[in-house]
């Protein structure tokens, strides 16, 4: 009597033929996606604004304290506030790729605004300031190229609110963001209405 080869019994959740560890049939019934709440959306745009400009609930917490205290709409106030950060202001004027990257340099104390070093991300920057890299940094040749001129040389465009001197890698502060120059969907007034419960 000849035995006949046995397969290995299916594990349990897995379908005849489906290979262990194949995710991409669902077993159960197809799964509806509930609507998002309104609480949700608000939730869900305030988490969205907090990774784009890379900072954690306490410090979101203070920036939006401070749009309050403004005489302008909150929201407007609140982006305008973020968008002065010293390091979006940096991603800004083209001297760093990302914003974290931008980050990363000024913790280091590599950048300066108007010729002193600066240490803090959060540093609001005002008209007429100048964002600069200290001059050691100046003379890192490999840096220079791979990313300060790699970026300032890109087709990305600048806003209106900042102007980029390429020749001597510096940026200016010409006037202070307003809603209008932020082309990122934001719907500021839900982050409103969230803390404002």
């Amino acid at each position: 009597m000849e035995k006949k080869p046995t397969r290995p019994a299916a594990r349990p959740g897995t379908r005849p033929g489906q290979a262990a560890g194949d995710k991409s049939k669902d077993m159960g019934p197809k799964r509806r996606m509930r609507k998002l709440s309104e609480y949700g959306k608000q939730l869900q745009e305030k988490q969205k604004v907090k990774g784009i400009y890379g900072m954690r609930e306490a410090q979101f917490r203070r920036f939006f304290s401070m749009a309050v205290k403004s005489e302008e709409a909150t929201g407007d106030q609140l982006l305008s506030l973020l968008e002065r950060r010293l390091d979006n202001a940096l991603y800004r004027v083209k001297l760093a790729t990302t914003r974290p990257q931008a980050r990363q340099a000024i913790v280091h104390g590599l950048v300066q605004v108007n010729g002193k070093k600066v240490h803090s991300p959060s540093f609001l920057v005002s008209v007429d300031d100048v964002i600069s890299y200290s001059p050691k940094v100046l003379e890192k040749k490999v840096f220079l190229e791979q990313v300060v001129d790699k970026r300032l040389n890109t087709a990305s465009k600048v806003p209106e609110w900042v102007e980029v001197d390429k020749a001597n890698r510096k940026g200016r502060i010409l006037r202070n963001p307003v809603r209008s120059d932020i082309v990122t969907p934001i719907e500021e007034h839900l982050i409103v209405e969230l803390y404002s419960k």
